[in-house]
């Protein structure tokens, strides 16, 4: 089954030249099946490109999924034309009364912030209590994340002596959860973070559970299985090169210092092409997240949160 967007949506007509089946809204109606209502609060910059990249991962399940971009009401983004916010996206506090099946919750450039001084900090805590009784199951991703660790268990982000960036190798520590069915032993996974959470910290906390992490980088991936949520600090939805331009600007902004991503580029050089090594680990993650959604969720929507 194919994904649900708006007709005009930017990411829509890239998705389409790439084969990922879209469905608008006149098919998706005389369709006899409930599909599974994914909310996305999208807090990066380029939200058109973060929405492109969630999209074409959302859009690769067999189930017919219906995506809601959602904004804050307490930030206004800089970075995206107004048009845009005003034509596709909704403030949470408009939908604050509904239920969702999923729910992502993207990264922020705001790592180097403590929690409580970032600008939008109340209203995310808001989201997140909202949805423990309104949503299913939760994909918190880089600094949300942490956020949402912090948030839930007072668990502490750490600033990094530099940013951490570059696509590096993690293993898989729990081939058994239902999450991980089908990866590899090893995973290359992009990374780009100025901060890190520490393992001592996650296992002070039996309801959470790593399952992946790597020498060089750290954390990647954590369970929360009283929250049925996953914490997905690195980046699997990275198109080729994201990190790149990341580098780029990083370049730009903060001069010469700035560190070249590792294992990345072709012998470390910038002029070279990288190569994509992470695409399908990406689609299958996301695919096991909606699988594990799917499976968990009650086919009457408003039961979600029941119990909890």
């Amino acid at each position: 089954m194919p994904i649900k967007i708006p007709d005009d949506l930017p990411a829509r007509h890239v998705l389409e030249k790439e084969g990922v089946v879209v469905i608008g809204e006149g098919d998706a109606i005389r369709q006899d099946i409930r599909p599974l209502r994914i909310a996305l609060l999208n807090l990066m910059p380029e939200k058109v490109k973060t929405e492109t990249q969630l999209t074409r991962l959302l859009g690769a399940s067999p189930l017919q999924i219906e995506m809601t971009l959602l904004t804050t009401a307490s930030y206004t983004p800089t970075n995206t034309p107004r048009e845009h916010m005003l034509a596709f996206y909704l403030p949470w506090d408009e939908v604050k009364d509904q239920k969702f099946d999923g729910l992502i919750i993207t990264g922020a450039p705001v790592e180097e912030i403590d929690f409580e001084e970032v600008y939008y900090w109340d209203e995310l805590t808001q989201v997140l209590d909202w949805a423990e009784t309104n949503v299913q199951s939760a994909y918190y991703i880089c600094w949300a994340g942490q956020a949402a660790l912090y948030h839930y268990h007072g668990i502490p982000k750490y600033l990094l002596p530099r940013k951490l960036s570059g696509v590096y190798s993690h293993r898989v520590t729990r081939r058994n959860a239902p999450i991980m069915r089908g990866f590899n032993d090893c995973v290359g996974i992009p990374v780009s973070r100025w901060t890190e959470t520490r393992a001592r910290d996650v296992e002070k906390h039996n309801n959470l559970e790593i399952l992946l992490e790597s020498d060089e980088a750290g954390i990647a991936l954590i369970q929360d299985h009283q929250r049925n949520a996953v914490y997905m600090f690195n980046h699997l939805e990275y198109e080729t090169r994201t990190l790149g331009d990341e580098y780029a600007r990083d370049l730009k902004a903060r001069g010469t210092d700035t560190a070249v991503p590792e294992h990345y580029f072709p012998g470390d050089n910038p002029a070279k092409t990288p190569a994509n090594t992470w695409r399908a680990h990406g689609h299958l993650l996301f695919s096991n997240w909606i699988n594990e959604t799917y499976q968990k969720t009650p086919y009457d929507i408003s039961r979600i949160g029941e119990g909890r």
